[in-house]
């Protein structure tokens, strides 16, 4: 049985160190990222397919209107953010599409980040070129 509620919900989605707040609320389908639409925000069609990808899966497309406040990190980070905290936005408006969620890996937050740099050490990992002699 789906239980699905008609006030607003808030959900937060975090990638790398880009931090995405959505507030999502029953209506046409409408977008506003920092207050401009999805497409003019994210150009790249694979960063709105990515996004949208959610509201494919649980067929949920056209029907909840997303509002948007997304800082930190670069477009990458940003969209994975947005994408995340979306999934998590519709699982909490229909508790029925959390094993669609879980099955497309929608709902895993990816916890990777930069590695930091270490002293003595041109990058993270590099190491400055050995000379014996």
């Amino acid at each position: 049985m789906a239980v699905e509620t008609t006030e607003a919900i808030r959900a937060v989605g975090r990638r790398k160190t880009s931090v995405a707040r959505v507030h999502v609320t029953p209506g046409t389908g409408e977008w506003s990222v920092n207050g401009r639409p999805l497409e003019e925000y994210f150009p790249r069609p694979l960063h709105q397919r990515r996004i949208k990808e959610v509201l494919e899966v649980t067929e949920s497309e056209g029907t909840l209107d997303i509002h948007v406040r997304v800082n930190g990190g670069g477009v990458s980070g940003q969209a994975e953010a947005l994408r995340l905290a979306v999934a998590r936005a519709v699982v909490e408006h229909d508790a029925e599409h959390r094993p669609v969620l879980r099955k497309h890996g929608l709902l895993t937050r990816d916890s990777r980040k930069v590695e930091r740099k270490k002293p003595g050490q041109p990058k993270a990992r590099k190491k400055f070129q050995f000379s014996k002699r």
